[in-house]
């Protein structure tokens, strides 16, 4: 039995590159015809001129926001989808409200590629304990076992001590859900007595997973994984045995930005992800997921060859009030591509002497007086706000991907 899910894990960087750009040339000739959000926001692109990273960058952004925006105005899905009602199986409802659809599709998130390197294999009985209620998350794990040839217990999140007698009865062999309601159930089967020791693998996601509580598992008996994705985009990258990482799913594209820009950030550098689905049912292109996380260099130890990111490390939604005044991380953008000289920036809003005051600190080469005039004055003229500028030696700002601060402090 491979220890790998298929032979697209294992192939080279290069093979890999080419297929994937194109796919994303197809995926984007494919939406420009049949899903009239892009026919409009890609209208001035060719997709023959999309060879590398560089010019994919010039692509713009997909965000949440927009799709809400035309979500309300094109039910269900705002024009990101090419197909009508009846060729999708389901409508899910995630916090915004966003819909998004499902499909009559085996393993349509793709999800059983990180149950596969989970240990999770054919035959096994596995307890589902994501929500089945509104949101995908259910129906993601409950799809992608199937198509492994895994029969699932539907439980979805609560009644934890009807879970316990069904594990108890049943023995499953593998769980996937929180990693925090894994830990309730273990815990309440302690209590009743009941044995839960079946469970042997867990995959979880959608919280953390420190040490302490993998550690605690371990000393269970129960090897736990993670792995990262959402609602919109289905798998983006999963926790093999090496644990150290996410490899990337093979389905996607994934790209690390600088908050606020569409702009791609040099390896180990923390940013936003943004991923591309190269499925055609749902296509998104370019999507900036919110998170913040960095590229790790080179292959996994598991042997499986696709770029790895350090994992979830925060979000990158950083707008701050100030005096009355949102500033959002695109206007310090804008600030900083004003000024090339800027190799970094980043927006400290503080409280001092009983008022807000905001200080842009910028890593340049050269320190110039004129600069920082030039630059306080590119403040007040985007973010209608004065600020006070701070020029620093390169790699004096932490590597945390923030752009605004917000440090203040009111008492």
């Amino acid at each position: 039995m491979s220890e790998y899910y298929d032979d697209l894990e294992t192939r080279s960087a290069d093979e890999r590159e080419r297929a994937q750009f194109e796919a994303i040339r197809a995926q984007i000739e494919h939406v420009q015809k049949h899903a009239p959000a892009y026919s409009e926001s890609l209208k001035d692109f060719k997709a023959s001129e999309i060879t590398d990273a560089a010019s994919f960058s010039a692509l713009p952004l997909t965000r949440k926001s927009e799709l809400i925006e035309l979500q309300r105005a094109h039910r269900p899905f705002g024009g990101y989808t090419p197909t009508d009602r009846g060729q999708y199986s389901h409508v899910f409802a995630s916090p915004g409200p966003i819909y998004e659809p499902g499909y009559p599709v085996p393993d349509f998130w793709r999800f059983a590629r990180s149950l596969h390197a989970c240990g999770i294999r054919a035959g096994d009985l596995v307890h589902n304990c994501f929500s089945y209620h509104l949101t995908p998350a259910g129906q993601m794990f409950d799809s992608a076992a199937a198509a492994l040839g895994c029969a699932v217990i539907p439980a979805g999140v609560g009644q934890t001590e009807l879970q316990v007698q069904t594990i108890a009865d049943l023995e499953p062999d593998a769980y996937v859900g929180t990693p925090s309601f894994l830990k309730i159930i273990l815990e309440q089967a302690d209590e009743l007595g009941s044995d839960a020791s079946s469970i042997k693998k867990a995959l979880v996601s959608g919280e953390a997973l420190p040490p302490p509580l993998r550690d605690g598992f371990a000393e269970r008996g129960v090897n736990v994984l993670q792995c990262y994705g959402t609602a919109d985009l289905g798998l983006i990258a999963y926790e093999s045995d090496a644990r150290e990482g996410l490899i990337l799913d093979e389905g996607v594209y994934v790209e690390i930005v600088r908050p606020g820009s569409g702009d791609p950030v040099d390896e180990g550098e923390v940013g936003e992800v943004v991923v591309t689905n190269l499925g055609k049912d749902y296509p998104l292109i370019r999507f900036a997921t919110g998170d913040l996380s960095a590229f790790l260099p080179g292959p996994s130890p598991c042997g499986r060859t696709n770029r790895r990111i350090v994992g979830w490390m925060g979000r990158a939604d950083q707008t701050a009030k100030v005096r009355g005044m949102f500033i959002h991380p695109e206007q310090v953008d804008r600030v900083v591509k004003k000024h090339p000289q800027i190799l970094r920036a980043r927006l400290e809003v503080d409280w001092i002497d009983q008022a807000d005051a905001i200080t842009l600190r910028c890593e340049v080469e050269d320190y110039d007086e004129s600069l920082g005039t030039a630059i306080a004055e590119s403040i007040r003229a985007i973010c209608k706000l004065r600020g006070e500028v701070d020029l620093v030696a390169p790699g004096s700002l932490p590597n945390d991907g923030k752009v605004i601060d917000d440090i203040r402090k009111y008492d």
